[in-house]
């Protein structure tokens, strides 16, 4: 999750501040590049399926795929593969066998998916991992289920940031990635064993928690002051979006739990894509799990000490010239 995230903000930071400093900026992304060890050198790539070779198979046929795909979009190759959603394409690389997953994406790709949709339903199937995340996991694991939803996020802003040109022959190998990723979640597939169920999932109501948007986004920061709230915290988020309230206030809220805590590059990364996912689904009911897998990694690793929203405090009020100590009247000692 962290080369090809890395990679990415290196481009919007020369969006936000001109390519003229890409000079200085893109260098910065050699030692992850360099450093990073592919998916193949690991156990868990090659025992007990081995990924490897059926990743290859599917790599030599993307040509081939993708000309069909264009034959079926325009309408010439009314015979090649079927593409139903992007829902659906998301939940079947949420399978349990490689070999299906893999057959779903090329059977996607023949028939005339936009790389973009795969890398769309590729990232909201990665937010799932996450939204049904098991608490009886090892608390390690919430890393595990991060590192492909990132990558998976930074893969589809890259889709969107090629946009046609992907769809140049010489450019299929872009699609690999999609590839790695579905691969990647689906060995994340034991984080869901057994699946954690969604907010008002098979008939759970949600009715006892408040219905006011200032009392719920204050109750969620009230709950993430205590640990393992994650179940607690999904509810409120998926009551909020539910009952239709602005998702911007929201979505502050979620900003303002994470930047008061004591928190690790990993928990920014987690708001900052479980957001932009949000984006690409915004009023359906998947921005809505994606907003609860969002509350749920919030809420596991909160709360922290919260040295640093101390110091912070300290600071501003230094900056206000304030005093940052009161005396005691009683015998003149702070």
């Amino acid at each position: 999750g962290h080369a090809l995230d890395f990679i990415n903000k290196a481009f919007e930071v020369l969006d936000l501040i001109g390519w003229e400093h890409a000079q200085d900026i893109l260098p910065t992304v050699v030692r992850q590049l360099v450093a990073a060890r592919g998916g193949e050198e690991s156990n868990a790539w090659r025992h007990p399926i081995d990924l490897v070779p059926l990743l290859e198979e599917a790599f030599k046929e993307l040509p081939a795929l993708m000309e069909q795909g264009r034959a079926r979009s325009l309408g010439i190759d009314k015979g090649a593969g079927t593409y139903p959603n992007v829902t659906a394409l998301a939940h079947a690389i949420l399978g349990d066998d490689p070999v299906a997953i893999v057959n779903a994406l090329k059977d996607a790709i023949r028939g005339g998916a936009p790389p973009t949709d795969l890398s769309k339903a590729l990232a909201y199937a990665a937010a799932l991992r996450i939204a049904r995340f098991g608490t009886a996991n090892e608390f390690s694991d919430w890393i595990t289920a991060l590192h492909t939803f990132t990558y998976c996020n930074a893969l589809h802003q890259g889709m969107k940031r090629l946009g046609d040109r992907v769809l140049r022959p010489e450019s299929c190998e872009m699609l690999r990635g999609i590839f790695h990723g579905a691969m990647s979640v689906y060995l994340d597939r034991f984080l869901n064993i057994p699946p954690a169920r969604l907010p008002g999932e098979r008939g759970e109501t949600l009715d006892d928690e408040p219905t006011d948007a200032d009392e719920l986004r204050e109750k969620f920061l009230a709950v993430l002051d205590t640990q393992q709230k994650v179940d607690a915290a999904a509810r409120i988020v998926a009551r909020y979006v539910t009952l239709g309230h602005p998702i911007e206030p929201l979505i502050a809220t979620l900003t303002r739990a994470v930047v008061r805590e004591d928190a690790d590059f990993h928990t920014f990364q987690m708001l900052e894509a479980g957001v932009r996912q949000y984006e690409e689904w915004r009023g359906m009911e998947e921005g809505k799990n994606i907003l609860v897998a969002v509350a749920r990694y919030l809420a596991a690793h909160s709360p922290t000490q919260r040295a640093q929203l101390q110091t912070a405090q300290i600071a501003l009020r230094l900056h206000r010239g304030e005093a940052i100590y009161e005396e005691d009247g009683r015998n003149g000692t702070p």
